[in-house]
């Protein structure tokens, strides 16, 4: 996971029908998915694609799957 010293290179945020519901950040170790709310982090993966689905999924039955614009 991420500390203090870890360079976001890119950040992607996750828009759904009611607004944010997510973040993709780009770090050293990977793909670090954030998601309101929640305490614990979403996890690190190694492609944008496979968090990009973790976040979907994460998400819950029934939802829609976002758009993600990238900042």
């Amino acid at each position: 996971m991420s500390d203090q010293n870890t360079l976001h290179r890119q950040t992607w945020v996750a828009v759904g029908p009611a607004g944010a519901v997510g973040s993709i950040l780009r770090t050293d170790d990977g793909f670090e998915v954030r998601l309101p709310g929640r305490s614990a982090e979403g996890g690190v993966y190694p492609t944008l694609a496979v968090a990009k689905s973790a976040l979907f999924a994460a998400l819950g039955p029934g939802a829609e799957y976002p758009e993600f614009h990238e900042h």
